[in-house]
């Protein structure tokens, strides 16, 4: 199974005080383990994906909502070609800033 880190067709989407990243997950492919400081919310709304929360995996087919809790490594891998949200509470409105904002550091 290949990153699809580089391949993913992101977009941004902001509004007032909200954030969407909206990412193309190729089957096959996921995005690397990651975790924030705060729950977020994230939409399948197309596909099938295996999320691993914490060593734990649960397969999602869409249309579906997940919850994600603060503090929890998380990796999304795509079964088939899938279309993934996470949606944020920020303030911060640069695309070229947000995932320094959002991505909590392992230190």
């Amino acid at each position: 199974m290949a990153s699809a880190q580089e391949d993913m067709g992101i977009k941004h989407h902001f509004s007032r005080g909200l954030y969407a990243k909206e990412m193309l997950i190729p089957k096959d492919c996921f995005v690397v383990q990651h975790r924030h400081e705060y729950d977020h919310l994230s939409v399948l709304a197309y596909g099938a994906v295996v999320v691993e929360v914490d060593g734990e995996s649960t397969v999602y087919v869409a249309p579906t909502c997940i919850n994600i809790k603060a503090g929890a490594h998380h990796k999304i891998a795509a079964v088939q070609d899938s279309v993934w949200y996470c949606i944020h509470a920020t303030d911060e409105t640069d695309a070229d800033e947000i995932d320094s904002v959002l991505i909590q550091r392992d230190s």
